[in-house]
């Protein structure tokens, strides 16, 4: 087997896995109490560390292939600039324009009477608009590993991160609209079988088309970004006004991912 497609199966196998955990862990109640007064932290580190890989990582990767194109500065750096906040406002509408009541982190209850706090079409409408992003989660994944093994895995680790939290919303979500555990493996092993879908549907486009990860590669960094930016950020905000550790986690994920750049740089280099 390829060995570029055997990692890009484990990176996306991994990936999809986080998902259905994350649903998991809605219901073994020690370890969901225990996720539950996590999950701000871990949000906070995700989106630090998917800062530091979309703008040390992703941009100048992007920068490098559009000027390799021979053009003067400016010409050559529009379109990726473009194909950037493409994906930026592509997960806006279908992440909160579509499907508002999707909240990354937030997690919703059935009343006392065991009511639906809300519908099963907004639940799924919700899930549905989440898929666009969790699909170029999978682009970037492999997207990033065609140009360097190391940024492939730098990029993984930062999909990786919000994969938890993500199963965990979207799971909860489900059980708000006064479904069960079933419903909830459903969804969350959707949500993860989109990412590893998108693995392998770049994979093969990557591979027979050289300029396919000039174009993938902005448009999934700019749903990098907005993940970071717009999903995860505002919720440590919230949190960070009664604990001010949550916001130091976000500069611990962005010193993770030195950590884990300088890591890679010495295996992988020698």
């Amino acid at each position: 087997m390829d060995p570029q497609l055997l990692q890009l199966l484990v990176f996306g196998l991994l990936a999809a896995g986080g998902n259905i955990l994350g649903g998991l862990i809605l219901f073994p109640s020690r370890l969901h109490d225990f996720y539950n007064r996590s999950l701000k932290y871990l949000l906070a580190l995700g989106a630090g560390f998917m800062l530091a890989v979309t703008f040390l990582e992703i941009l100048p990767k992007v920068i490098g292939l559009w000027q390799s194109t021979g053009h003067d500065l400016t010409e050559s750096l529009t379109m990726p600039m473009l194909l950037m906040l493409g994906g930026y406002l592509i997960t806006q509408f279908f992440e909160h324009t579509i499907a508002p009541h999707f909240h990354l982190g937030g997690e919703m209850h059935c009343d006392e009477h065991d009511h639906a706090s809300i519908s099963p079409r907004s639940a799924y409408t919700a899930i549905g608009g989440l898929l666009i992003h969790t699909f170029f989660d999978g682009v970037s994944i492999a997207a990033a590993s065609q140009i360097d093994l190391k940024v492939g895995a730098l990029v993984f680790l930062a999909v990786f991160l919000h994969k938890l939290p993500e199963g965990f919303t979207i799971g909860s979500m489900v059980m708000a609209s006064g479904k069960g555990f079933r419903q909830v493996m459903y969804a969350t092993t959707l949500v993860g079988l989109t990412t590893f879908v998108g693995v392998i549907v770049f994979f093969l486009i990557g591979s027979s088309t050289s300029q396919a990860v000039a174009y993938a590669l902005p448009i999934a960094g700019g749903v990098t970004l907005y993940v970071a930016a717009s999903d995860l950020v505002p919720e440590v905000n919230h949190h960070a006004g009664k604990n001010p550790l949550v916001s130091i986690s976000v500069f611990a994920g962005v010193a993770l991912f030195f950590a884990t750049q300088q890591i890679l740089h010495a295996v992988l280099d020698h």
